[in-house]
């Protein structure tokens, strides 16, 4: 989406608190591995850039990766992976 494109930038704005919510079951359960796995998706070499400020062009990635609902909700088994990786 191009940077102009105010309507497109609010809709997709509007719908991730929605979309993340419906997930929120999976994400407290199993949320690290999942993000985890998203952002190796997102940010893997032959992806298109998720913000390219040159070009004026952003991703809806890049508001699904930093929205805070998401972290929050991942937030149980991010902590639950670090204490194990300490501890084994």
């Amino acid at each position: 989406m191009r940077y102009e494109e105010k309507a497109k930038l609010m809709a997709v704005k509007g719908l991730i608190p929605p979309a993340i919510l419906v997930a929120s079951p999976a994400l407290l359960i199993a949320g690290a591995p999942i993000r985890r796995r998203y952002l190796r998706y997102v940010c893997r070499d032959e992806a298109p850039q998720i913000l390219d400020k040159e070009r004026g062009w952003v991703s809806a990635h890049y508001f699904v990766i930093s929205h805070p609902l998401l972290e929050w909700l991942c937030w149980p088994t991010e902590t639950l992976a670090r204490l194990v990786e300490h501890r084994g």
